[in-house]
């Protein structure tokens, strides 16, 4: 197995995160995992789409000449046997093959929706339609681009060139594969999902509010997203911590440390506080008499006594002030910090609270 991993943003943290959680690859057998930041060889811009992402990194392609190329993005949520994707390219001698997966019409406006023959051959793409064509036996549903793509490798030189000469949005999902349809063969290959619960499991979280419905889903009584299937496992990186602790269990009062639904990272001290529908990163430390509901705190946040939180997304290294309230005032949250379309406010990385 070859990877790269074409990286724009914050291209250090994710590299150590993919160097220290996927060491599995075998040197010897020729299997690696590399992160590669813009080189700037065929352009003097930074990416300016996911069809130019791989344009500006064409020599790699010219370099290992790989027969066929997937392509995947960097966020969505699901699981997926590729090999059977591939398999499946090949068996139809395809160009292009795009998963797809069905979707709620309403849904499918926000994305790719592509329409197939009776042999999953692709007829039409249309990029966030405002009335999505739904499949002929399911006219509630519409079938949707889930962002997975195996290329011949020739085919995709050609296409992500021919785009580069063009002002587009220079995207697979609205330049590329639209534009190859009438003249190469692109099929589609319908989900087959290894997540193992009732209804397929596909998300794309490339917004905050995305991001938060779906770590929400995690603290349920049963997530639609199955973390603990020990069959299919999520490839992470933990460091040496203590197990999580909580004290003060009944002093003074209400002073108790307690945390009800919800995820906690080892290294996390629950003193005298209250966490509800939340998930802590590791070495969170929630101090007496607060009060964290339906939020996501990151790597060493620090709450201070009597603060209360809600609906809130807290990057690392924040100290969030005794008495502090977040959540509760969106309209002055919003003057300090972000504050999504849904009401959740963002406080980012190392903010100082005064």
């Amino acid at each position: 197995m070859r990877i790269f991993v074409l990286a724009q943003y914050r291209s250090l943290s994710l590299d150590r995160h993919l160097k220290w959680s996927w060491n599995i690859f075998s040197r010897a057998a020729g299997e690696f995992l590399f992160t590669v930041p813009p080189q700037f060889r065929t352009a003097d811009s930074w990416y300016r789409g996911t069809a130019d992402a791989v344009f500006q990194n064409i020599d790699i392609l010219q370099q290992w000449k790989p027969a066929r190329v997937l392509i995947l993005y960097g966020d969505h949520i699901y699981k997926m046997d590729y090999s059977r994707m591939i398999e499946a390219h090949m068996q139809s001698g395809a160009s292009v093959t795009v998963a797809t997966v069905d979707c709620d019409r309403a849904t499918a406006s926000r994305m790719g929706v592509l329409e197939i023959d009776d042999h999953n051959r692709v007829l039409s793409f249309e990029e966030k339609p405002e009335s999505p064509k739904p499949i002929p036996d399911k006219p509630d549903l519409s079938r949707v681009n889930m962002g997975v793509y195996i290329f011949e490798t020739g085919t995709l030189c050609k296409a992500v060139t021919d785009d580069s000469q063009h002002d587009s949005n220079h995207d697979f999902g609205r330049n590329i594969i639209p534009s190859l349809i009438q003249d190469e063969k692109v099929y589609a290959y319908p989900f087959i999902d290894e997540n193992r619960k009732e209804v397929n499991y596909w998300r794309d979280i490339g917004t905050l509010d995305s991001y938060y419905e779906a770590s929400m889903d995690l603290i349920q009584t049963n997530p639609l997203f199955n973390l603990y299937d020990t069959s299919f496992p999520i490839l992470s990186f933990t460091e040496l911590r203590p197990p999580v602790k909580t004290v003060f269990a009944g002093e003074e009062g209400n002073r108790m440390g307690v945390a009800l639904d919800s995820l906690l990272c080892n290294g996390c001290i629950i003193s005298g506080g209250r966490v509800e529908r939340s998930i802590l990163s590791p070495d969170v430390r929630i101090n007496s008499y607060s009060l964290v509901q339906d939020s996501i705190l990151f790597d060493r946040v620090d709450v201070g006594r009597n603060a209360r939180i809600r609906r809130a997304i807290i990057d690392k290294d924040v100290k969030i002030p005794r008495g502090f309230s977040i959540g509760y005032d969106l309209k002055q949250d919003a003057e300090r910090f972000t504050v999504t379309d849904s009401g959740i406010v963002v406080i980012p990385k190392g903010e100082q609270i005064r």
